[in-house]
């Protein structure tokens, strides 16, 4: 094996990683990760067109990346400021304001996206 091609394989490795650290370590991913799946379960069930499918996935995908970011930006802060500092208190407030309006966001896109088709599966 190259050393281009063992470099990706790593790669993919420390990103398992790092993905793995958040599901174990953040209530907020454990969230998420219900309601990803719930998105998911529901869709499937409404038979979504892949137009819609793909808004979904778009937004779930807006979610979960503002988490990892927010749990990134988290550890960062607490290495380089680990007494409490109050631009180490913005910093986190705002990753997780981030993360809060991307969840806020993704919300409006699932209702608007399944709330229709739902409701007309459910109607007799």
């Amino acid at each position: 094996m190259n050393n281009f091609t063992r470099g990706r394989l790593f790669s993919f490795k420390y990103a398992f990683a790092g993905l793995k650290y958040v599901l174990v370590t953040q209530r907020n991913a454990w969230i998420h990760t219900t309601i990803t799946a719930a998105v998911i379960v529901v869709a499937a069930f409404l038979e979504l067109s892949f137009q819609d499918w793909g808004i979904l996935l778009l937004a779930i995908g807006l979610v979960w990346t503002a988490e990892i970011f927010n749990t990134a930006l988290e550890a960062l802060v607490n290495l380089v400021s680990p007494q409490p500092h109050p631009l180490a208190k913005i910093a986190k407030d705002v990753s997780a304001a981030a993360v809060l309006i991307s969840a806020m966001i993704s919300i409006g896109i699932g209702l608007l996206t399944l709330l229709p088709p739902l409701i007309r599966r459910l109607t007799p």
